[in-house]
């Protein structure tokens, strides 16, 4: 398992989400980092998921 990033942001830039889950690799990250923002209801907002190499799973501006 390794660790993914997932940070949502307003609109001027203020961080709301920056939150850490496990995935077996980045498909299921990328999962995983869907259903937390459409739970958390931000699916609309500013955010990225990054892997533990720091390559971009998720962005949405």
């Amino acid at each position: 398992m390794q660790t993914y990033k997932l940070t949502v942001f307003e609109q001027d830039g203020e961080k709301i989400l920056d939150e850490a889950f496990q995935a077996q690799n980045d498909q299921e990250a990328k999962t995983k980092g869907e259903n937390l923002l459409h739970e958390k209801a931000m699916h609309e907002k500013t955010h990225r998921c990054t892997s533990p190499a720091g390559k971009l799973i998720l962005f949405h501006r």
